[in-house]
């Protein structure tokens, strides 16, 4: 089996024009930024659907299946690998980025949703056709065949090592995380197979879709008129999509007045507003602001109070996302692109600061699903000084 450019057709063969399927070509298109730009799908993924929607023709449950189909390949993108390595005939480095994306993304349809078999195939095919020509699309096509002849627990049982043989890489192939990091989580947290299996499992869960409703731009009655909605648990700004559903159809929330954030999130922004405070409460610091989740909520908390926030950030791009998340704030508000380690204020010029500092981002598996991917072992090491850097300029 091998992956072929496309070839000038046959003499009388009639010629199909491939057909084009949005919501797969849009998934591959947030796979691939994702694993060439190393972007994070949460950031990557929301625009794509807009421009989808403003095109018309992209409904709800075609936004729905985009969002499925992204995160979900690259949460089981270890045991798809270790699956799709078994079906090919090389080793999968030589495998080209954007035909592996193709396969995973195929690989998802057969064994991690209820889409029927043929349906999965055909469409997996002709998207390889689409982005990736006629002689690629054979390769995906023959390859998928073969990931459809079995479903996920028996591949499993083939592709991973018995866990009395090796328990890490075992539980590495059957729930998706780098072997590294199951060690490390292990050995930290201790305990037995059930308590790590748990953990693990946790971290491939689908995330409830959580809503903050901007103080002074949105209000929580609004956002609990859309289907499925109800009350936050903790956060007086937060409603929950309890049925999953699609932010950016939320008018609020194109409108950017209201925003997707985890409670957790949320409740960071407000335990800094809310701590007391003796003396003056005018200037509020957001260190290491972007994307801009945070310093939004608090750019609204601080202006009811007729305070200023200040959202620095050290990456221009990343400046601008806090930019763009506090476009529309009803007070003043400053974002600049500063190195938090040796920033531009003179001490002690802030009343109340946040610094969320840089970390790998394996806590938020859920979430970054791809962070498990990119980072390694020596990244734990290198973040503790940039991390004591921050907090002591603070």
């Amino acid at each position: 089996m091998s992956e072929q450019p496309s070839r000038p057709r046959k003499p009388g063969k009639p010629y199909r024009r491939p057909q084009k399927d949005p919501v797969r070509i849009l998934a591959f298109e947030a796979l691939r930024a994702v694993d060439e730009r190393d972007a994070y799908a949460n950031l990557v993924l929301p625009p794509l659907l807009r421009k989808a929607r403003e095109k018309g023709g992209f409904e709800a449950r075609d936004a729905a299946l985009a969002t499925e189909l992204v995160y979900g390949t690259l949460r089981r993108q270890g045991t798809y690998d270790a699956i799709i390595a078994e079906c090919v005939d090389r080793p999968l480095r030589e495998v080209d980025p954007p035909v592996l994306d193709v396969l995973s993304l195929g690989a998802h349809q057969l064994l991690g949703t209820r889409i029927p078999t043929h349906a999965a195939v055909s469409a997996t095919v002709e998207l390889a056709r689409v982005v990736l020509g006629d002689g690629r699309a054979k390769f995906v096509n023959a390859v998928l065949r073969k990931i459809a002849q079995d479903d996920l627990d028996g591949w499993i049982e083939k592709v991973a090592p018995p866990y009395d043989d090796d328990p890490e890489d075992h539980l590495a192939v059957v729930h998706s995380h780098p072997r590294w990091v199951v060690s490390a989580l292990w050995d930290s947290l201790g305990g037995g197979r059930a308590g790590i299996e748990r953990l693990l499992e946790a971290d491939n869960e689908r995330p409830e879709v959580t809503l903050v409703a901007r103080p002074g731009r949105a209000t929580t009655e609004e956002l609990l008129r859309e289907e499925s909605a109800v009350a936050g648990r903790w956060s007086p700004y937060a409603v929950r999509l309890a049925e999953g559903g699609e932010p950016g159809a939320v008018d609020a929330v194109r409108e950017g007045r209201a925003g997707v954030q985890d409670e957790g999130s949320q409740l960071v922004a407000l335990a800094l507003a809310n701590a007391p405070l003796d003396g003056r409460d005018e200037k509020w610091l957001d260190g290491c602001a972007g994307p801009g989740g945070k310093a939004a909520l608090l750019a609204a908390l601080a202006a009811e109070r007729g305070a200023v926030l200040l959202a620095s950030e050290k990456q221009p791009h990343r400046a601008g996302l806090v930019a763009k998340a506090l476009a529309g704030n009803p007070g003043p508000y400053q974002v600049i692109a500063a190195d938090g380690t040796r920033p531009p204020w003179r001490p002690g010029s802030f009343d109340r600061v946040l610094m969320d500092v840089p970390c790998t981002g394996l806590g938020a598996l859920r979430r970054r699903p791809e962070a498990r991917w990119r980072r390694r072992p020596g990244d734990l090491e290198g973040f503790g000084p940039l991390q004591r850097g921050l907090l002591s300029t603070a």
